[in-house]
């Protein structure tokens, strides 16, 4: 039996914590794809480490679902990450789904008697939806020591974003927010700071004296998979350049921080988004978009973008995006970085590829020299690699290009069960900060601007294409490829 969106959940009963402990974990929009094929499983995760005992998990959206269906999803989910353990059969156990219109103050009342001890407030739900929430829950007030977690993207542009951060800090301080990427739960993009900072061989060179350019690259062979609802509203830019890859730019380019302290790291992330803008200032040479047509990547055949159910022709939505910025610092002005993403290409590439500027002055003598020395990052598989020139076999004069690399080990936890850690601890290092989501949409504001004014073509791409024929930061900026 179910009840209507707007009627007032019971009163959920509460156990006994282990270790005299409780948390509630309450999902906003937990019917939603990303709840059961991210959150969940991530939640699965670290529940079975111990970190989070006696934790209560509620979920509510505005489907009739009962307490059995809303089991059958968590439980589907957790065995989705792997063998259930003890600890997640108790949260299976007792958590409950309760029907509520979360923009209703009357409703948030309700789903907040429900909760027991320190409340974390997850808003799985679009933008728009999420900023109508937070405005209800700003007018109901929270317990002490609530956190919120939102999922990207954070606001619609740059005014919104602004809007949200300002509506946020009424109801909690901004170190009670966490803002939600879940690259920055990925071990191998954490591994980056230890890459940097704890290796002289590295640090040293990473700079526009040393490289030429540099290539920050998430290519998929996925297509829409059925999220037209969410990803034709959205687009290449926005679900994956103007968060995931900017924020992957900052740790490849920031300082030093002096510790890694949410406040150091945080910083220094914000300081380096502030001196990033667009290559030139000028949209329509560093930016590029397109979308694809039919035909096979990864052996499934897939139909025109725009023949897929629930996809509106008229928005002309980009399935890849690419653009150029500068990062204009001491250490990196004039280098370009290639920021690029797309779905449905011939091959999955996951990697941040640092190119070197050619030597000096290659010897008289020594022969084949033609491609530079590059640093690659992979970002699944996770693995660093090194493309050097060496002797070749033979002829000691004959130059070769070798791949020097080594495999990253995965982290304790999936992406997702990295970041919910962090907000049950109470720490903000893997979240974004305010201005930081505010920075990201000024970086990228102009490019949708001139995108909307029609400007930069929409281009079209084979579906198991490389895409478009060209690339940017090639023959638009000379870097060697």
């Amino acid at each position: 039996m179910t009840t209507s969106a707007s009627s007032a959940p019971a009163a959920v009963p509460t156990r006994p914590a282990r270790n005299g402990v409780r948390q509630t974990l309450l999902v906003l929009g937990a019917t939603g794809d990303l709840t059961g094929r991210l959150l969940l499983p991530g939640l699965g995760r670290l529940v079975a480490t111990g970190a989070v005992p006696g934790l209560r998990l509620i979920g509510s959206g505005m489907e009739g679902w009962d307490d059995e269906r809303w089991r059958r999803r968590v439980a589907d989910s957790f065995a989705a990450a792997g063998e259930v353990s003890p600890a997640e059969s108790e949260v299976i156990r007792d958590t409950r789904y309760v029907p509520a219109d979360v923009t209703r103050e009357e409703d948030l009342r309700s789903l907040l008697g429900c909760c027991a001890g320190p409340v974390v407030i997850f808003f799985a739900l679009p933008p728009m939806v999420t900023a109508r929430a937070a405005a209800a829950l700003a007018r109901v007030g929270v317990p002490p020591g609530t956190r919120l977690m939102l999922e990207k993207p954070f606001g619609v542009d740059r005014v919104s974003a602004r809007s949200l951060n300002e509506l946020l800090v009424t109801i909690v301080p901004e170190d009670q927010v966490h803002r939600i990427d879940h690259f920055l739960g990925k071990s191998t993009v954490l591994n980056l700071l230890g890459l940097r900072f704890a290796n002289r061989i590295f640090e040293p060179v990473l700079n526009s004296a040393h490289v030429a350019c540099v290539d920050i690259v998430f290519d998929e062979t996925l297509g829409l998979e059925g999220r037209a609802g969410y990803y034709d509203g959205t687009g290449a830019l926005v679900d994956m350049v103007q968060s995931h890859l900017l924020q992957v730019l900052a740790l490849l380019t920031m300082d030093p921080p002096p510790t890694l302290q949410a406040q150091e790291l945080r910083g220094r992330k914000a300081q380096v988004l502030r001196a990033t803008r667009l290559w030139q200032d000028d949209p329509a040479r560093a930016s590029r978009r397109a979308r694809y047509t039919a035909g096979e990547a990864a052996g499934r055949r897939l139909p025109n973008y725009t023949d897929e159910p629930g996809v509106d022709a008229g928005r002309g939505t980009e399935t890849l995006a690419e653009l150029v910025v500068t990062v204009d610092t001491w250490r990196w002005a004039g280098v370009p970085f290639r920021l690029r993403s797309g779905k449905a290409v011939h091959g999955v590439r996951k990697e941040a590829v640092v190119t070197f500027k050619q030597p000096a002055r290659v010897p008289d003598g020594l022969t084949g020299y033609e491609r530079p020395d590059r640093l690659r990052i992979g970002f699944g598989p996770d693995r660093l690699g090194l493309d050097l020139n060496i002797n070749a076999p033979g002829n000691p004069f004959d130059l070769d290009q070798v791949n020097l690399a080594a495999n990253f080990g995965p982290g304790d936890l999936p992406a997702y069960g990295e970041v919910l850690r962090g907000a049950f601890e109470g720490d903000p290092t893997l979240s974004v900060r305010g201005d930081v989501a505010e920075e990201c949409w000024r970086i990228v504001e102009p490019v949708l601007a001139s995108w909307r004014a029609g400007t930069v073509p929409l281009q079209e791409y084979r579906a198991g294409s490389a895409g478009p024929a060209d690339s940017l930061i090639g023959p638009v900026l000379g870097c060697p490829r």
